[in-house]
């Protein structure tokens, strides 16, 4: 068999498997999301249980949670009857991941967890289990067949389940009201930390480097102070020092072909008014979104009062590693 064949195969099984999970969404659903959020309320936390390639898949749901705000850690089932129990306190919530439901090692831990006052969700792909039978919310995962030809290797099933997974995370993530700087609060380093935490005020230039000049002057005049501050435009402002337009080199160099008085002109007949602004307080990556939407080299930031604090320069991008 062609090798594209078999893995487009693989594909449409496993996709299929997916919708087939998804029609199957109901009540339950709601009431696992609920289960979860409650506990979290009540400063408890996610305990998620799984063997063998469940439990592969539970280590990821975990993660998923965890990184989102909800604290979850993985119970491995044989070591929890050695002592690891000690992980789980009234109050928590158990996801136990099994597709038969009658996996050995989970069922001779479900004796032991009763003793506790926890709320058990399980992920299975057979509703009269053992498993689902000492469940309080059971998800149904049950998938046409396994993406193995021999509809024996776990793929499709364990596929649902991470997207399941991932589903109840998102959803929890919503009932919680987590929002992006939660998120980055979690991610200090690397991209995500940059991007969701770093503020437009943290990259722009300021000072001596924000050329900024009054409506009174001559572009004569601003053309100095964009050369102090080494910039390719100028911030236009009134009297109040209120942000009223932009100078750019771009607009003499365009204006000096038809107008050999230029320079002495007053910046107020020649500037760009209403230039594209943003507020110093504002998240990096909104600066990014507009460099990206709008033909601009340059990007004035303003404060509260909208007077211009200082530009961002979009050849600086690529050095602060945003994205």
């Amino acid at each position: 068999m062609n090798h594209l064949i078999r893995a487009r195969s693989v594909f449409d099984t496993e996709i299929k498997g997916l919708q087939t999970v998804r029609a199957r969404l109901d009540s339950n659903f709601s009431a696992a999301v609920e289960l979860i959020a409650g506990a979290l309320a009540c400063r408890n936390k996610i305990v998620v249980l799984g063997i063998g390639k469940s439990g592969n898949i539970g280590q990821k749901i975990a993660a998923t949670l965890t990184s989102t705000g909800s604290t979850s850690v993985v119970l491995n089932s044989v070591d929890a009857l050695h002592g690891d129990l000690g992980i789980i306190t009234d109050g928590d919530v158990l996801i136990a991941l099994s597709y038969s439901g009658e996996t050995e090692e989970m069922i001779h831990l479900l004796p032991a967890l009763k003793r506790f006052s926890i709320k058990l969700i399980s992920l299975t792909g057979s509703l009269r289990s053992t498993l689902a039978q000492h469940s309080d919310v059971v998800l149904n995962v049950k998938v046409p067949r396994e993406a193995c030809p021999f509809n024996l290797a776990p793929t499709s099933s364990t596929t649902a389940m991470l997207v399941l997974g991932d589903a109840l995370a998102m959803a929890v993530l919503q009932a919680r009201g987590f929002r992006k700087e939660d998120f980055a609060k979690h991610h200090p380093s690397g991209t995500i930390g940059r991007a969701l935490l770093t503020r437009v005020r943290d990259i722009m230039r300021s000072g001596v480097r924000n050329a900024v000049a009054s409506e009174t002057l001559t572009v004569k005049e601003a053309l100095l102070v964009m050369t102090q501050a080494k910039s390719g435009s100028v911030c236009v402002v009134n009297a109040r020092g209120k942000l009223v337009g932009v100078f750019t080199d771009g607009d003499l160099r365009r204006r000096m072909a038809g107008d050999e008085n230029i320079l002495s002109k007053l910046l107020p007949s020649v500037m760009t008014r209403h230039p594209i602004a943003i507020r110093d307080d504002a998240l990096a990556v909104e600066a990014l979104k507009i460099f990206d939407e709008r033909n601009i080299d340059d990007l004035i930031v303003i404060n509260a009062r909208k007077e211009p604090v200082g530009l961002i320069d979009s050849q600086d991008l690529p050095k602060l590693k945003l994205m």
